[in-house]
């Protein structure tokens, strides 16, 4: 057996781009994309992106050359994930909420050689590229993606999208994928606890992610796929991919506006979307008089921070149902699901909430997931209360950090990936991510888990959000802080009655030493909470004392507990970021 050798008829190389011909092939004639008023089938997709291909050669891009793109979620977005590879480049996709430093940032370091802007993001780039010519950078090539729905004409340079593709060759010969380890897009993290870092995706990767997430989300032929799930996040998650290997439909959408998600829904009869926890509240929000009930019910995957139980109830009664995933950019989105058992559809609403806030098992282009003692690297017992770091090992794992090898070697110890997430292993192997090993408290050598306080928090019916980091305190060295929005803005919420409510519900040393009340939380391009920049805030606030009765004797003693939203200065601050 050891002598039959490897031959172009039963070894080709993996690669999720290979999606796209099957697609044209199979389901030419189904509709590919809408973006507004326009419509493509996937004859048509495949058309561009071959277009696309060749316009890339034309310009000089060759095996290996990165290709950025800063854009929402349009059509010229989701091409570029078949068009760029297809010519041997990296495509990398940079979040759009970025400010122009950061921008420069990645476009130094991936030493990109093209440029592909939205046109609503013009000057953004061109402060960019002020910046990163400024400092001497490499300045690439741009063109801009105009709007297909109505053209505005704006130009950055000579270069357009939609002319580029009217010069290319969909007849041309491209270059054939040689090896399934080659790069096929590079993702920038976010970033919330540490500087970004530029993580490597191959292709042999990116196509079992596909693969394994529709399988394990169970997605079948013909989905109607809405966007709310941002294309530059894990190139969205690899659904990019795979609805052209389910023959699916994409709306494009280019904002997460409650009316546009819910007006898609009703009009393209949507059936699949993603998004980070954050778009649930938005959905709520748009919500509030209850008037919204889907005809058809819409599956939900979600990842990102752990949703709230009760968050989770609350959508699923409009008519959403949920999937909860674990995931990051490392691991070429997400890594676990929680796959739901029949059984547990006869328990009470509340407990399903509970059950699906878990992360759950690993997904299937994974060899092993599990939770280990930091130190030992000894694997935690199954008993959902001892924590440990939850580590990857699979294909879905990246490559690495480019030009970073350090954080490499920090990253991959032991035959693992070490994700830097805190979590348990419940009796049924289901893993439940606990915090970020940075957000652990440790209070008077308790480890407290911040989302456990937040999920209390949640359940306060008049809290609309919340989130809770270290802050100092003068005995135990750190104690929780507790910042939150509350959910009528006029009725309002007072510290006291929030302490008061943790109080009965979580152990003593859990409860929060101080409440802040703020209009909004910071939250960075993902939707995700900035932790960082509420840690530094915490840092400046001391717990206050107040004067409280003992009931027994009388007598009035001090407590350590926070006052009211205008006591605190450092509010203003947390919420001009909130605004910016």
């Amino acid at each position: 057996m050891d002598q039959l050798p490897k031959r172009p008829a039963n070894y080709v190389p993996l690669s999720p781009v290979g999606f796209l011909p099957r697609a044209n092939a199979v389901y030419g004639d189904r509709t590919s994309v809408i973006y507004g008023r326009v419509r493509f089938t996937w004859s048509q997709t495949y058309t561009r992106c071959r277009r696309l291909a060749s316009a890339l050669l034309s310009l000089g891009v060759r095996r290996g050359d990165v290709v950025s793109v800063l854009a929402p979620n349009v059509p010229a977005m989701y091409e570029m994930h078949f068009g760029v590879p297809m010519a041997g480049a990296v495509l990398n996709t940079i979040n759009t909420r970025l400010d122009a430093g950061a921008v420069a940032t990645i476009l130094r370091h991936s030493a990109a050689k093209l440029l592909f802007v939205d046109y609503e993001y013009t000057r953004l780039a061109g402060d960019a590229l002020r910046i990163l010519a400024g400092s001497g950078g490499a300045v690439p090539l741009v063109a801009v993606i105009d709007d297909l729905d109505a053209p505005t004409g704006a130009r950055l340079g000579e270069l357009e999208y939609e002319a580029l593709l009217a010069h290319g060759d969909p007849d041309a010969e491209l270059p054939a994928l040689a090896d399934e380890w080659d790069a096929v897009t590079l993702n920038y993290t976010s970033g919330t606890t540490s500087a970004p870092k530029g993580v490597v995706y191959s292709h042999r990767g990116a196509y079992l992610s596909t693969t394994s997430l529709l399988l394990q989300w169970g997605v079948g032929t013909e989905p109607v796929y809405l966007w709310t799930l941002p294309m530059f996040h894990c190139n969205g998650w690899t659904f990019t991919w795979g609805m052209a290997a389910r023959g699916g439909v994409s709306v494009c959408i280019r904002d997460t506006r409650p009316a546009d998600i819910y007006r898609a829904i009703a009009r393209h009869r949507v059936t699949h979307m993603c998004c980070a926890p954050v778009v649930f509240s938005i959905l709520l929000d748009g919500d509030a008089a209850g008037r919204h009930h889907l005809e058809a019910p819409v599956h939900v995957l979600t990842g990102g921070a752990p949703p709230p139980a009760a968050l989770l109830e609350r959508v699923e009664r409009i008519g959403f149902r949920v999937t909860h995933a674990y995931g990051l950019t490392e691991a070429t989105g997400p890594a676990l699901a929680c796959e739901w058992r029949d059984q547990w559809d006869r328990l009470p609403h509340p407990e399903r909430a509970r059950l699906k806030a878990r992360q759950g098992v690993s997904v299937l282009s994974l060899a092993d997931a599990d939770v280990k003692d930091a130190e030992t690297m000894a694997s935690v017992p199954r008993d959902g209360k001892t924590v440990g770091e939850i580590v990857l090992r699979g294909s879905s794992v990246m490559k690495g950090y480019l030009n970073n090898p350090k954080a490499n070697e920090e990253a991959f110890r032991g035959g693992w990936f070490l994700t830097g997430d805190v979590g348990v292993v419940h009796e049924d192997g289901y893993i439940e991510i606990k915090d970020r090993s940075k957000d652990v408290i440790i209070s008077g050598g308790e480890n407290i888990c911040s989302k456990e306080v937040e999920e209390v928090l949640f359940r306060h019916p008049a809290v609309a959000d919340a989130a809770v980091v270290a802050m100092p305190h003068p005995r135990w060295g750190e104690t929780p802080c507790a910042f939150v929005v509350a959910r009528d803005r006029d009725a309002g919420v007072s510290e006291e009655d929030v302490l008061a409510f943790c109080g009965k519900r979580m152990a003593r040393f859990m409860v929060p030493k101080k409440v802040v009340l703020v209009d909004a939380l910071p939250r960075n391009g993902l939707g995700k909470v900035e932790k960082v920049k509420l840690r530094e805030a915490a840092r400046k606030l001391t717990p206050a004392t107040v004067q409280t009765q003992k009931p027994s004797k009388g007598k009035t003693t001090t407590s350590t507990v926070g006052g009211r939203r205008d006591e605190h200065p450092v509010v203003a601050h947390i919420m001009a970021v909130s605004r910016l």
